[in-house]
Order: C-alpha cells, then structure tokens, then sequence
C-alpha cells in the first residue's frame, strides 16, 4: 500500500459477549483500525445510532438481548441511510453453513470464523472499509448530479429537490386560481419484515416494483418521488382531498391483491398511505403537505398499516363514494380543465352532468337545439366506475 492509497483510520465496531474474544480480535486489528467494542447486540445499536464515526461492524452470533442476526437485520431496515448502508461482518465459531447463508440473505457483507489468522482478518475489513469508502464517494457524486437533474439516476423518479421546486410552483399556481392540491405519501408495511423473511436484494426489487408502478399509474402532471427507503411521495397538482383519497384507495386494494414472485417464492405486501390537502391542511408550504402525509402513514402504521389515512382518520370506499355524490362545483371543474387536468374532470362526468342536468332542459325548452337529454340523462344514472387498471394478479420481480 502506498501513501496515496492509504484510507484515515477507520473505526470498526466489534460486538461480542465475551470480553476475551473483544479482547483479542482488538489486538490483532488494532494497528489498522480505531475500536469500539460492545457486549450485546442491543449495546451496538445503541453505539452505532450515536456514533457516526464508526464504518464498519464485526459481530457475534449468539449474544444476549439482541443476537448477531437481530443487530444486522436491525441495521439493514434502518431508515437512517449511514447505518443501512454501512458494512457488516459476521464472526462465529461455528462454520455451519445454514447460519452462513442466512447471514449472507439478512445482507452480511462478511462471514468469518472466528479462528481465521489475523492477516485475512484485517485483509477483509480493509477491503470492506475500501469499497464502504468507494461507494460513498459514489453516492455522494451521484447526489451532486441529483441536484443538478431533475430526475433520480438510479429510481427513475424526480428528485426530491426536483419536487421541492416543482411543488412550489405548482403551489403558487394553485394560490393563484385559488386551486387545490393534494400530497400522497406510500409506505410499505412490514419493510423490517421483509427484510428478514426475503433479504436485503428481495427487499429492494419489492421497493423498485412499487416505484415503477406509481411512475406508470399517475396522472402525467402528477409527480413521484422517493423520500426514503420504503417511502414515496405522489405530488397531485388540481386535485382535491377525494379524488386523492379515491386514487389512493385503488392503488391500496391493488397492491393488496397483488402476487409477486421471485426465484419460485410468492411474495405479497401491503401499503399504508397518507393523504393531505392545500384545501384542508393549508396553503403553506408543500414541505407541509408531506410533512403532514407522512405523520398520517405513521398514524395508519400503528393501527396495522394496509390502510389511507386523512385528515379525519381512516378512509374507507363508503366515505369517497358519500363525498363523490354531493353536489359537484362547476367553477372547480372548468378550474381544473384550464390547468389541464382533463381526467380528473373525465373521472367526474355522470355527476357533473348531473349537476348541470336541470340547466341543460332549461336550455333545450327554450332554444330547441337538440341538446341529447335522454342520452346525458342515461349516462348520469350509469355508476361512474372507474376501470381500475391498477388492479393485477402476479407480477414478476
């Protein structure tokens, strides 16, 4: 190694019950690398949520608490990305195989015995600190080149910068026609459990499947992006808290029913989803708007998840459909046509000929133009339903 290659010393985290373990794996790894050392896996925890210096975690198995594969599936579910991303490697004196593959599927990086020399010891977690280094610098170019581009390199989504400035506009836009706008954030339930039943790999495919079905389902004004590792937030410019409230439900129904496979193994998710609204929840900021989606996702998270949640509670199918067959605001409707919202006004046609219905015999009685009552009147008894092609079986991850 030369002096250019050299990394700063690099603090690893070693977890084990037994201090003479500690005690030794220290004295062979201490020239390369900074120590701190914990006795249970619920103490590494505690150490790696309060101390951003350490790069890197060497544990036991079988520990007291929390064991090896409850720290490393706790740290692969984390939501704070240092922590989830960071390397972890398994030491056990057992070479059994079925403890080192679930090791490798929980997202291990490593599995050591722990009678491996001291020389392939430091060789793998200098390796491993290299490439954590690498794939940081990475990261933090590919973040660099986020904020300039409007769109995500790796989901395909916008940016959450993207949609910060986007949103603003489209917040100022709809103060001016004194519109609406609505946010919808999607989370998936159990993501911790997944992680555990399916695997770090499996885990992710699910995330991407669920991000390339928002990007294909919205409306083409309607902006997604990724706020997190299992979270989405849907921007929908000229739209009110119902037919957001309508839209979410189909797409909690649909990823309900859906069946996805991977490697022979069916796997089924559910989603809980906050909605909010510039017309109830205030024109402040869209900070707010997602701010607020997302406390109302923790809300629904709590009761059980797999469910929407608004600003009065839970929504059910009875709630939009009472809300739907009140009386429908023309003004809002033209509002929205102007903003270019074409099917969201699409979506409301048999009640907005309903409403319009006694204006329209007023003027045929009077100017006998050949206004079709009869088939205006059919289509505003006809159910309105939407075809909800969110709606599928099996897909494929």
């Amino acid at each position: 190694m030369t002096p250019d290659d050299a990394l700063p010393v690099s603090k690893v985290l070693v977890v084990d019950d037994s201090r003479m373990v500690r005690a030794s794996i220290i004295k062979h790894i201490r020239s390369r690398f900074e120590v701190r050392e914990e006795s249970d896996g619920e103490t590494g925890w505690e150490a790696l949520v309060v101390d951003p210096s350490i790069q890197l975690v060497l544990t036991d198995i079988g520990m007291p608490r929390l064991d090896g594969f409850g720290l490393l599936q706790r740290i692969r579910a984390s939501r704070v990305q240092r922590i989830a991303d960071i390397p972890v490697v398994i030491i056990s004196g057992d070479e059994d195989d079925e403890a080192r593959a679930r090791a490798l599927k929980l997202g291990a990086n490593d599995f050591l015995a722990k009678g491996a020399s001291p020389t392939e010891l430091i060789a793998r977690l200098d390796s491993l600190v290299r490439l954590a280094h690498a794939r940081r610098e990475l990261d933090e170019s590919r973040a660099a080149l986020a904020k300039q581009s409007p769109v995500d390199p790796v989901s395909g989504l916008a940016t959450p910068s993207y949609l910060n400035h986007h949103a603003e506009q489209e917040m100022a836009l709809a103060r001016r026609h004194q519109g609406d706008i609505s946010v919808m954030v999607v989370d998936i339930d159990h993501y911790e459990q997944l992680v555990e039943w399916h695997g770090t790999h499996v885990a992710e495919l699910i995330t991407r499947k669920l991000s390339k079905i928002l990007s294909t389902k919205v409306r083409r004004e309607d902006t997604v992006s990724q706020l997190g590792t299992s979270r989405f937030a849907v921007l929908s410019p000229s739209t009110d808290l119902i037919g957001c409230c309508a839209f979410a439900l189909r797409l909690q129904r649909a990823m309900e029913k859906l069946v996805m496979t991977y490697r022979e193994e069916r796997i089924r998710i559910s989603v809980t989803i906050g909605v909010s609204s510039s017309a109830v929840d205030g024109m402040s900021t869209v900070g707010h708007l997602i701010e607020t989606a997302s406390k109302r996702v923790d809300q629904g998270a709590a009761m059980g998840g797999n469910r929407v949640i608004a600003d009065t509670g839970e929504v059910d199918q009875a709630m939009v459909d009472r809300s739907l067959k009140q009386v429908t605001s023309i003004d809002h409707a033209l509002l929205q046509l102007r903003l270019g919202a074409t099917d969201e006004v699409a979506s409301r046609l048999p009640d907005i000929i309903a409403t319009l219905y006694p204006l329209l015999q007023l003027v045929e009685s009077h100017l006998h133009c050949g206004l079709p009552l009869v088939q205006l009147k059919q289509y505003e008894k006809g159910s309105g339903a939407d075809n909800d092609d969110l709606e599928g079986t099996r897909t494929s991850i």
